[in-house]
């Protein structure tokens, strides 16, 4: 009985671990709901740093406040342009 917990819990393991070459046409449900709080997580962060930066006096930490809020633009960006691809491609079958 050991065993047997032993080899389910190697093979959970291994499809947890499972990567893909390419992203999958569709997405699920769950997914969808994930890429959409990943991009108002971005969207969140990148105007409280906009908006932390406008008040800050100190210009090091203006800059590192500039820098934060455009990391999270570009990461905004990127799944907007993944989303985008995905949904014409799908749109093109």
């Amino acid at each position: 009985m050991q065993q047997q917990q032993n080899q389910n819990q190697q093979q959970n393991q291994q499809s947890q671990q499972q990567t893909y070459a390419e992203p999958p046409q569709m997405i699920t449900t769950k997914d969808s709901l994930y890429l959409n709080d990943m991009l108002a997580w971005n969207l969140n962060v990148m105007k409280k740093a906009h908006a932390a930066s406008q008040q800050c006096q100190d210009p090091e930490v203006k800059a590192e406040l500039d820098k934060c809020g455009q990391m999270h633009q570009r990461h905004y960006q990127k799944l907007l342009t993944h989303l985008n691809t995905n949904t014409s491609n799908q749109t093109m079958m």
